[in-house]
């Protein structure tokens, strides 16, 4: 990508037509949420949820995370030319971006992440962005979990009808006029501190739960 188009692709303008474009598309999705209100109360009585999903999945999420926006949630999104653009949405939708990831910036980038998840109590997670492997639940959800004290709220969306993209995760956008379902399993609990046998353990455990959710088609 040469500097020029980038510069494009990542202006302000660029960032808010497209904030806008997905906006007035998630409009056509009949849109459904479940479970929503256990992580909401835990935060109201005074706890810290982290939400995550699979990276396939984000996109339809969207819109509907604005209505979070009063909590200031914090994210982190990695340092790439598709992050900033990601990023500048993000912003857009009223939600507190860190930029990093596991491959680069992510020790300061998490460490910001814990900060303002203490501060606000709500933040959230690609568990497997922003490179993959697709289903592997990496361990910065569990850590970030740990030093805010937080609980983990998974989610995953299903649509009767979508578009899935020749991309590591099958990365899905669903069709206009879609039925969807954003759906928040349990409330996940994350002891602090553990062992590393122990970390590891939340970790497949959170993994064996989020897997069912992933959508291999």
């Amino acid at each position: 990508m040469s500097k020029g188009f980038k510069k494009i692709l990542t202006s302000r303008i660029t960032i808010s037509l497209l904030y806008r474009f997905i906006r007035e598309y998630s409009r056509t999705f009949r849109l459904q949420v479940e479970n929503e209100r256990a992580w909401m109360d835990h935060v109201d009585s005074g706890g810290a949820a982290v939400l995550c999903c699979w990276h396939q999945q984000f996109f339809s999420a969207i819109r509907h995370f604005r209505d979070y926006r009063h909590y200031r949630p914090a994210l982190m999104i990695s340092r790439s030319a598709d992050g900033e653009i990601i990023a500048g949405v993000a912003e857009k939708t009223g939600w507190d971006v860190v930029r990093g990831s596991s491959s680069r910036g992510g020790r300061d980038a998490l460490a910001q992440m814990a900060e303002r998840l203490n501060q606000r109590r709500v933040a959230a997670h690609i568990v497997d962005g922003p490179r993959g492997p697709a289903g592997n639940v990496k361990a910065g959800i569990i850590r970030l979990a740990q030093l805010g004290g937080a609980v983990i709220a998974p989610f995953s969306i299903r649509a009767d009808r979508a578009w899935y993209f020749n991309s590591w995760d099958r990365f899905m956008i669903p069709k206009p006029f879609a039925r969807v379902t954003l759906r928040f399993d349990g409330l996940f609990p994350v002891p602090s501190p553990s062992s590393p046998e122990e970390f590891e353990e939340h970790r497949l455990r959170l993994e064996k739960i989020m897997q069912p959710g992933l959508i291999l088609p």
